[in-house]
């Protein structure tokens, strides 16, 4: 067993370094990782209909695509991300127990009785501390968790809130859990650090190897596979299932609505309507906007320098940009 110890908080060089070695790995593995403030979206989701977008990039938090399925998860340095890779046979895939079991069995020597439950959970009483997920790739399986040790919960509730929109999507929808983190239910002081590398130290025991980090030259495969894909817009967002977006505000110049569809990640079939005035035809601003890709800085290009005011009297390329989120 290979114990990799990944110190990167990048979220899209830490979910990089999953396709890498799930994609080279040769013999069985774990990396321990966590990552900066973050959202992680499920492969088959719709990122719009999962994420409050306007709150995490007011705040600084990530949005990027993961490799399995699943419903999305905030990640911020008060998670633990554990990755197992191996070589797949017909008895591993949807075998969650035999992929907790370490994770489990190190919660029982600081005292915490955790059960696997439902389909990916881990749970201790009836709240949940872990969930975990599963593909399969060249060969190998990949199975990860997200440990909720001293998470920040009400960024977590935020940035999973998708806000007035109405977002008619064919993704796979989350599903809410009541959730704790597993400080809150140790008798003893443990920072994230110190249960990182008791957990570190307890794989390192069980599979008699020592955790080495990050080599330089997987720092560079890894990196380009990063940017390659998972700094893209085409892969956190553009990879979503086609969805319809609608939402109305009432600014002090009037009620404005938006309605579009979104394919591939690119905005159609835009109308705006409301009871505002203006002196240029409405239909020219929809034409200017009808292609771009459904993100604020898209849009931010798209409009920059446009007069919207004379389309929207009164209104601000930030007040449409907004609108659109």
């Amino acid at each position: 067993m290979i114990i990799i110890k990944n110190k990167s908080f990048d979220p899209y060089f830490n979910l990089a370094a999953e396709e890498y070695f799930i994609k080279t790995a040769k013999e069985p593995m774990i990396m321990l990782w966590r990552n900066g403030p973050a959202v992680i979206v499920g492969v088959n989701q719709n990122t719009a209909a999962e994420v409050n977008r306007e709150y995490c990039e007011e705040n600084g938090i990530a949005v990027v695509r993961r490799l399995t399925g699943g419903g999305a998860v905030f990640h911020d340095k008060g998670n633990i991300n554990y990755t197992y890779i191996e070589k797949n046979d017909s008895t591993k895939f949807s075998n969650y127990s035999l992929f907790t079991k370490d994770i489990i069995d190190y919660l029982k020597t600081l005292g915490l009785c955790a059960t696997l439950s439902g389909r990916n959970d881990v749970l201790i009483g009836d709240k949940k501390i872990m969930g975990n997920a599963q593909c399969v790739k060249c060969g190998n399986i990949m199975h990860h968790g997200c440990i909720l040790y001293s998470a920040d919960l009400s960024r977590l509730s935020k940035a999973l809130n998708v806000s007035r929109a109405k977002i008619e999507s064919k993704g796979i929808k989350s599903v809410s859990s009541r959730v704790v983190n597993i400080s809150d239910c140790l008798k003893q002081n443990l920072s994230s650090d110190d249960f990182l590398k008791g957990l570190e130290c307890f794989l390192e025991k069980r599979y008699n190897c020592k955790a080495r980090e990050l080599s330089h030259l997987e720092k560079e495969k890894i990196e380009a596979i990063k940017s390659e894909k998972y700094l893209l817009f085409d892969w956190n967002f553009g990879s979503s299932p086609d969805y319809s977006f609608e939402k109305s505000e009432k600014f002090p110049f009037g009620i404005v609505s938006v309605r579009f569809n979104v394919h591939s990640g690119v905005i159609t079939d835009l109308k705006i309507e409301g009871d505002f005035f203006g002196s240029e035809d409405i239909h020219v601003l929809e034409e200017k906007i009808k292609g771009t890709k459904h993100s604020s800085s898209s849009l931010e290009a798209v409009l920059k320098g446009v007069p919207t005011d004379l389309f929207i009297k009164g209104c601000k390329s930030s007040d449409l940009i907004k609108l659109f989120l």
